[in-house]
């Protein structure tokens, strides 16, 4: 698959759009923030009945409980997604010598791992606690730290692809799996009685916001890089 050069003023997305959705999920991730803070009773009781629901699938179906902790942990983990950034990075440094936008992508990274445990621990919110659990989980609830990984991740990585020119085919893979892998994460935790709906809710919320911050800052502020591999027009005899 040929990918056309990091800089690439065709692929800048627009400002005005940018600033919509920020401004859209900014409200929204507050919003949901403070009904969480707040113990706001209808979401604590939608909470707590779809998370039950689901407990008892979890405790009834034990094959399936199995193949999701192994997604959860394994595939679509914290760690892996990371893993994945960092391969990016690596890849725009050495591949694509697109410095800045490599740094761009792990500072990014590394902002949504410090707004997440920041608020964490500013929330404060208790995991579900269950009398025949399927799995453990350790620290406080709030955001779901597995669905804004993912989130921010699979964002960042779409967003080189699309800088990059990809097209067709692997593109739209690359979205399904983007999707499956931020949805279906944000579902297993759920599943396996680890966090609240909320929970994920935020983290996608969350991670949503700094993809879109990260993407307009970069193409407002960030450098327009030539990648070196391209081919330079010869014009003249040889």
């Amino acid at each position: 698959m040929h990918l056309a050069p990091v800089k690439s003023p065709a692929h800048r997305s627009s400002p005005r759009a940018a600033a919509l959705s920020a401004a859209a999920l900014a409200v929204t991730s507050l919003t949901l923030l403070l009904l969480v803070a707040l113990s706001w009773q209808p979401l604590m009781a939608l909470d707590d009945g779809t998370t039950r629901t689901m407990q008892r699938w979890a405790v009834g179906h034990r094959g399936t409980t199995h193949a999701f902790r192994i997604l959860t942990d394994w595939v679509w983990g914290p760690a892996t997604m990371r893993i994945l950034c960092a391969a990016a990075v690596l890849w725009l440094l050495w591949r694509r010598r697109a410095w800045q936008l490599a740094l761009w992508v792990a500072m990014a990274c590394a902002l949504g791992a410090l707004v997440q445990n920041s608020l964490k621990a500013l929330v404060g919110r208790a995991r579900p606690v269950w009398p025949d659990p399927v799995d453990s989980a350790h620290g406080s609830a709030f955001p779901s730290g597995h669905a804004m990984t993912a989130t921010v991740v699979c964002g960042l990585l779409l967003w080189i692809l699309h800088r990059c020119g990809a097209r067709g085919v692997p593109w739209h893979t690359a979205w399904a799996a983007a999707v499956v892998s931020v949805v279906g994460v944000g579902l297993t935790r759920v599943w396996l009685g680890v966090h609240w709906p909320s929970d994920v809710a935020g983290g996608w919320l969350l991670g949503a916001l700094l993809v879109v911050i990260a993407v307009a800052s970069y193409e407002r502020w960030g450098a327009y890089e030539e990648d070196p591999e391209e081919p330079v027009p010869r014009t003249g005899r040889a």
